[in-house]
C-alpha cells in the first residue's frame, strides 16, 4: 500500500495479524531514496504528513498503531516539527503517576523509572477520565539489546479474558475499577509510577491540588506532606466508538501487586474493582500472560516514530539489557 509519492508499507517479522488479517502496526517507509539535504528532506516529512493526514488518520484508526521508519527525524527538534505537522490538540499530563521531564516543546522523556524495570501494559492515563487518543513515542538513540515498548490490540485481551474469566469481566463491566496511591510531596525516580503530588497536579499548593483532582474524579486524603488518591470507580472496558469493539481500556496490568504481578509490587498502589471487592489472582495471572502472547516487540532504530491510537492499543516497556535506550514521548488529544 502506498501514499502518493512518499509513503510505502513495508512488512516486518515481528508483526502479528490482527482479527481482520491486518498487520499490526502498519509500517511506513518512504518510498524515495534520493538524496537531499536532512532539512530538505524533514521538510518534506512534515508536508507529506499535512497532505495526507486523512489518509495517515484513517490507517491508525483501522490498525492501532504506525511506525514510521527511515524517515529523517533525528532530533528533539525534529520530532517536535512532526507532532505540529499532524496538528492534534496537546494533552497535558495533569494526574499523571509517572515521572517526566519537558524537553521542548510538546516532547517529553518516558517514564523516568529505571530502565532494567519492566513496565507493565496499560493504556495511557486510564485511571482518569482525560486521558490522551494518542501517543507519539521517538527513538532518540536505539538501545543495543532490549528497552523495546510492547503494543497490543487491547479489543483482542478483552476477547480472550472474556472468554477464559467471564465472571471476572462481567464483574469489571458491571462494576469498574477503583485506583487507589499514597504520592509524596517529591517525585521518586525509582518507581515506575513515582510521580509526587506536586509534580502530578502541577502545583505546590494543596488546595489547587484538591481542585485539579476533583475535576478528574479523584479524592485526595492528606497524610502530612504525602497524599493517597482514590480515583473512582472508573470503567475497566470501554466501548471504543471508532472501530465499534469492546477494549480493555484499564491500567489492570501496572496497578496490580498481587502474587501473579509480585515484580511489580508496591504497597503504596493498588486497585479494586469499583464496589470494593478484590481482584482475582488468577483472572489477573492469565491477563498477563495473554498481554505478552498477543503483543509486538518491535527493536527500536535510530529516528524510529510511532504513532500509537490510545483508545484501541495498549503499550509496554521491556528491560533494557545494553544501553544506550532515549525515548521521548508527546501526548495529544
Amino acid at each position: 500500500m502506498a501514499s502518493g509519492n512518499f509513503f510505502r508499507e513495508v512488512e516486518l517479522p515481528e508483526q502479528k495479524p490482527d482479527t481482520d488479517g491486518a498487520l499490526f502496526p502498519a509500517v511506513l517507509s518512504p518510498i524515495s531514496n534520493t538524496e537531499f539535504t536532512a532539512k530538505a528532506k524533514l521538510c518534506g516529512f512534515e508536508e507529506a504528513i499535512k497532505a495526507h493526514k486523512p489518509w495517515l488518520e484513517s490507517l491508525l484508526q483501522k490498525r492501532g498503531a504506525i511506525l514510521f521508519r527511515g524517515f529523517p527525524v533525528n532530533s528533539t527538534s525534529d520530532m517536535n516539527d512532526v507532532v505540529d505537522a499532524f496538528g492534534f490538540p496537546e494533552a497535558f499530563y495533569v494526574g499523571g503517576r509517572a515521572s517526566r521531564t519537558k524537553i521542548l516543546g510538546r516532547i517529553y522523556t518516558t517514564n523516568e523509572a529505571p530502565q532494567d524495570r519492566t513496565i507493565p501494559f496499560h493504556h495511557e492515563m486510564a485511571y482518569v477520565p482525560d486521558y490522551p487518543s494518542k501517543l507519539f513515542f521517538f527513538c532518540e538513540e536505539a538501545p543495543e539489546s532490549g528497552g523495546e515498548t510492547p503494543i497490543v490490540l487491547s479489543h483482542i485481551i478483552y476477547e480472550k479474558m472474556k472468554e477464559k474469566h467471564p465472571e471476572f469481566v462481567a464483574k469489571l463491566e458491571e462494576h469498574g475499577l477503583t485506583y487507589m496511591k499514597i504520592m509524596s510531596d517529591e517525585d521518586l525516580p525509582s518507581s515506575f509510577t513515582g510521580s509526587g503530588w506536586k509534580s502530578a497536579y502541577m502545583t505546590d499548593d494543596k488546595n489547587i491540588a484538591e481542585e485539579r483532582a476533583a475535576k478528574q474524579g479523584t479524592k485526595l486524603e492528606w497524610m502530612g506532606n504525602a497524599v493517597k488518591t482514590i480515583t473512582g470507580p472508573m470503567p475497566g472496558v470501554r466501548f471504543d466508538k471508532g472501530s465499534q469493539r469492546k477494549t480493555w481500556f484499564n491500567s489492570l496490568a501496572n496497578s496490580y501487586g498481587g502474587p501473579a504481578n509480585a515484580e511489580i509490587y508496591d504497597d503504596k498502589r493498588s486497585i479494586e474493582f469499583g464496589n470494593g471487592e478484590p481482584l482475582s489472582d488468577d483472572a489477573m495471572k492469565d491477563c498477563l500472560r495473554i498481554l505478552e502472547e498477543e503483543c509486538v516487540a518491535i527493536p527500536w532504530k535510530k529516528g524510529d516514530v510511532m504513532l500509537v491510537n490510545n483508545l484501541m492499543v495498549l503499550h509496554s516497556r521491556r528491560p533494557l539489557i545494553k544501553p544506550p535506550r532515549r525515548i521521548l514521548v508527546s501526548l495529544c488529544k
